[in-house]
């Protein structure tokens, strides 16, 4: 007898229907057991962990041949979540599962109807239902193909559950997803979450008022997180460089319900949903050491996983001492800082994961951490500094240094600003651009700057004698636009002064010595 189940595959971050065939002939003297369609080791472990589940469970299926078909067969399965559908595929097929007759949508009988829902979950010995990756793509993927709804581990109910218009039926146990589909036990849908208190709920750990001093620093920070810059921060060891940039997501607008749904597919897929939580609602923020491979901070491996910059998107990357990156990692971020997508190529597939961040790095003058003095402590700066690309450089909007903060500062000076301060300023600012054109201004092309971005005949005056006497690029050239046009936005103006366009040349500071 053959039986269907509707599950899914993971590529990428985007969830494909899957239909597990089950064909079980216990009348055969052939007493084989096979799963086909590109399965990986721990999908061809499921039959053991079914077998075992089903017997601890107190069912009986009884021997002969067993072949499980996972369609299509020409895409690569992987992981435990097939282990619930082959167990439920396995009951029907055997007999030992009789699912009642569909009823019409008119009728009131809540019982699931199992063609009507899409299932995953990984067994345990013992019958109980592991959490697995991936569900709320597939709860995605469910709405988007018509399904009624989807039958997933109890630990991702919630996770499933931010999908609207979708019944979600968490279950702990074999035995309960057979009462449920039996009519024996009433289904109790999970409810969703509410995304809008959960996401105003969220706060940074670490306020900027908690730094003292660096005010130059803030308001560089300011000017990043309402247009969506990247920001080099230069300074001595001990300034709080790393401090202000956990710090930052705290004064970046909250993150509204598309990026939080978004992001959750992301760490979903990468199996890095936090236990109990359903829902990214804060901005993440990614500090890879900088032993960190390419593939760990693009994203890679056989079947491609995301990486940091991936886990980054809709918050920050933030790269603590810079120059100490490998030159090979540093320049694979060239690509995805310009197209705010990656692309992981292999020789059976090319999946592309989102990668829309702010870069936030810091760097130490010399490889010692301290300013350097003289003609001497200069060249050792040039030699360091010389670790970092021209082109890398040219696609970081911001570069401000972090002077080494004074005693009196520390010990005498009041609380500098906090971040809800300059969070009223970047809500303003960044409401003002969208309202305009749509999106941050860091995102803003070429064309578009021509409209928006105008600059009078001192600021361009300006902006060629910088571009003279300090060799900046055509890249360069727009990121001081960019930048101008979000100083004019934090001042409510609708015209880019030439004291805009100043202070935005003022941040090519590494400009001066590439």
């Amino acid at each position: 007898m053959l039986a269907r189940v509707q599950s899914y595959l993971l590529s990428g971050i985007d969830a494909l229907p899957c239909e597990v065939e089950v064909d079980f002939d216990n009348t055969s003297t052939d007493t084989r057991e096979l799963i086909v369609g590109l399965p990986d080791a721990g999908v061809k472990e499921a039959l053991q962990r079914v077998r075992a589940a089903l017997a601890n469970t107190g069912y009986t299926t009884g021997n002969g041949r067993l072949l499980v078909n996972l369609a299509p067969a020409d895409l690569r399965k992987e992981g435990p979540v097939y282990d619930l559908p082959i167990a439920l595929g396995l009951l029907i097929s055997a007999g030992a599962l009789t699912l009642p007759a569909p009823t019409p949508a008119s009728n009131n009988d809540t019982t699931p109807d199992l063609r009507r829902y899409v299932v995953a979950g990984e067994l345990a010995l013992d019958g109980r239902v592991r959490p697995i990756k991936g569900v709320i793509a597939l709860a995605a993927l469910a709405r988007q193909r018509g399904f009624a709804g989807v039958i997933v581990p109890a630990d991702n109910a919630q996770e499933a559950a931010a999908v609207p218009e979708l019944t979600v039926l968490g279950v702990r146990t074999l035995s309960e997803v057979v009462g449920l589909l039996t009519g024996h036990l009433e289904p109790v849908p999970a409810s969703p979450p509410d995304l809008a208190g959960l996401l105003e709920a969220s706060r940074a750990p670490i306020d900027f008022a908690d730094v003292r001093g660096q005010e130059a620093v803030k308001r560089a920070s300011v000017i990043s997180a309402s247009g969506s810059h990247n920001l080099l921060m230069l300074g001595p060891a001990g300034t709080g460089k790393s401090m202000m940039a956990k710090a930052l997501p705290g004064i970046l607008p909250p993150l509204t319900p598309d990026e939080a749904i978004e992001i959750t597919r992301i760490y979903s897929a990468a199996g890095l949903l936090p236990p109990g939580q359903g829902l990214i609602t804060a901005r993440p923020v990614r500090t890879p050491h900088h032993t960190a491979s390419a593939a760990a901070i693009v994203g890679g491996g056989m079947i491609p996983r995301p990486g940091e910059i991936s886990l980054a998107h809709h918050g920050v990357l933030f790269l603590d001492e810079l120059p100490e990156f490998p030159r090979l990692v540093l320049e694979t971020l060239r690509q995805p800082l310009e197209d705010h997508v990656v692309t992981v190529a292999r020789s059976h597939a090319a999946v592309r994961f989102p990668a829309s961040f702010m870069l936030v790095a810091a760097m130490n003058p010399t490889p010692k951490g301290d300013m350097p003095a003289g003609e001497v402590g200069r060249r050792a700066m040039d030699q360091y500094l010389s670790r970092l690309s021209g082109p890398l450089l040219d696609r970081i909007d911001v570069h401000v240094e972090a002077p080494a903060v004074s005693w009196n500062e520390l010990s005498k000076a009041p609380i500098g600003t906090s971040s809800a301060t300059m969070r009223q300023r970047v809500l303003s600012s960044r409401l003002r651009q969208l309202e305009r054109q749509g999106i941050p201004n860091a995102r803003l092309s070429g064309k578009q700057l021509d409209c928006l971005a105008v600059l009078d005949d001192r600021s361009r005056s300006m902006v060629g004698n910088a571009m003279t006497e300090l060799g900046l690029s055509a890249r360069a050239y727009d990121k001081i636009r960019r930048v101008s046009r979000t100083i004019a936005d934090l001042e409510d103006s609708d015209a880019i002064q030439p004291q805009h366009v100043a202070e935005a040349i003022g941040y090519r500071l590494l400009d001066r010595r590439m």
